[in-house]
């Protein structure tokens, strides 16, 4: 019987974390399914490049990030199209998933993310543009300015600036519904300055 792999079960352990920043770089479970798998696939192919003691998971988020990058860009690229096949399959499948009985959920990381998040506070970090969507989520995620630098390529200071303007701008995004649901300290706020 084999060995278990260290890095493989460490590697292995941040999946719910990759998972849930795919799922909000994307806004699409499907897409986050592949963009986390083929992470996994650059990261195993490139094992040799990791350095052991270092952080494992940053390695594996500046991957993520990368792959998303490149996606993204290369989406942008090409026109959008759909497979008509497909239609029919998923409407059905999603169907049954909505009305099926039970207290499993069949898709338990949408549920944590729609039970913690509401809806507007999901079109407001949607809204962001996606450079500084991807620094806040990063940020989210608990990595330093210095670890968001690396992943991304770019200097601390436009991390640092990146974060401070998409925090305005959810901030905007969100000020009139913390008014609207009488959140105490958004009455005795001022409205963000534009």
């Amino acid at each position: 019987m084999a060995e278990a792999d260290p890095f493989e079960i460490e590697a292995l352990s941040f999946l719910d974390a990759l998972y849930r920043t795919g799922l909000r770089m994307t806004r699409s479970e499907a897409e986050a399914e592949d963009l986390v798998q083929e992470t996994y696939i650059k990261a195993f192919r490139h094992r040799d490049q990791f350095t052991p003691g270092t952080n494992l998971k940053a390695w594996l988020f500046r991957i993520l990030t990368n792959t998303f990058i490149n996606l993204y860009r290369r989406k942008a690229a090409r026109p959008e199209t759909t497979e008509l096949d497909d239609v029919d399959e998923s409407i059905l499948y999603r169907h049954m998933r909505d009305v099926s009985p039970g207290s499993s959920s069949p898709d338990p990381e949408a549920e944590l993310i729609n039970s913690t998040l509401s809806s507007e506070v999901k079109e407001a970090l949607e809204s962001l543009p996606e450079k500084f969507r991807t620094t806040v989520l990063l940020d989210v995620e608990g990595f330093s300015y210095k670890e968001i630098a690396q992943m991304l390529g770019i200097p601390i200071g436009t991390v640092m600036s990146r974060l401070h303007r998409g925090r305005k701008y959810l901030q905007k995004q969100l000020y009139d519904v913390a008014r609207d649901r009488g959140i105490v300290a958004a009455r005795a706020m001022p409205r963000p300055a534009d």
